[in-house]
């Protein structure tokens, strides 16, 4: 499942359609000059379509509305502990050359947990995530992921840490097998607001009793028609791709 991860993630790159397509132009412009030129053609339309941001918003959108903010007054008394889902920090290759914590886009999939345990006393963090990169070096994920909470001042038995998996349905599987963790109580599940939708699916059907803690949101209540951004369109695209190609794997594998 993870090497099929993989090559769902390199599908999801809307920029090598727009590669495959002038390459086999370029075979084609020989033999088949008029085929050739469509397909030119088309990929200069792909290019420029995918700047328009309000395409891909419409996709986030719809995978970030199906579960709902939790407020930050909301009465945690009744949960046991939060699991943090990895996606946040630096790759291991750029981790291994500084010693501060660094994180990415995601970021408050970190920082929104901290947040929760400054406010409850009794809660505890199980951070889940180890190396996802297909060649990934450089410290795993959950040990970059110390260096942020220790950072925070958060260590010791408050927060705890599952190194080994790869994939979404790996941290569900492993993070039950720790040590002192029972997924039959009450859990926080915090991820980027348009992973959630697989994360909380898989996570269910794994066993787990939890409640959707969803951060890290890419879209508001709308996007402008006028919003263009060929950078920003093809990350968007990119982000709507790969998440929606997971839903489709984990449904035909039966891990939803």
């Amino acid at each position: 499942m993870f090497i099929l991860s993989k090559i769902l993630g390199a599908l999801a790159q809307p920029l090598a359609w727009v590669a495959a397509l002038l390459f086999l132009g370029l075979i084609l412009f020989s033999r088949r000059p008029r085929l050739a030129r469509r397909l030119i053609g088309t990929a200069l339309a792909l290019m420029l379509l995918m700047g328009w941001q309000p395409l891909p918003d419409l996709l986030i959108r719809h995978l970030e509305q199906q579960y709902a903010e939790m407020p930050p007054q909301a009465d945690l008394r009744s949960y046991v502990g939060v699991i943090v889902l990895g996606g946040a920090t630096e790759s291991g290759e750029v981790a291994q050359a500084h010693t501060q914590p660094l994180l990415n886009g995601a970021a408050e999939r970190m920082t929104a947990p901290v947040a929760a345990l400054l406010r409850t006393s009794h809660l505890r963090v199980v951070f889940t995530g180890g190396e996802g990169a297909l060649l990934g070096s450089g410290p795993s994920e959950a040990s970059r992921a110390q260096v942020f909470f220790d950072s925070m001042g958060l260590s010791g038995k408050r927060v705890e840490y599952e190194s080994a998996s790869r994939t979404t349905y790996e941290n569900a599987v492993l993070t039950a097998q720790l040590p002192g963790v029972d997924k039959t109580q009450r859990w926080l599940l915090v991820t980027s607001a348009w992973h959630m939708p697989r994360s909380m699916a898989t996570f269910v059907k794994a066993g787990w009793n939890v409640t959707a803690y969803p951060v890290d949101f890419r879209t508001g209540v709308s996007t402008r028609w006028t919003e263009y951004s060929l950078r920003d369109g093809v990350d968007s695209w990119q982000l709507a791709l790969h998440e929606l190609l997971g839903l489709a794997a984990y449904r035909a594998t039966g891990r939803l």
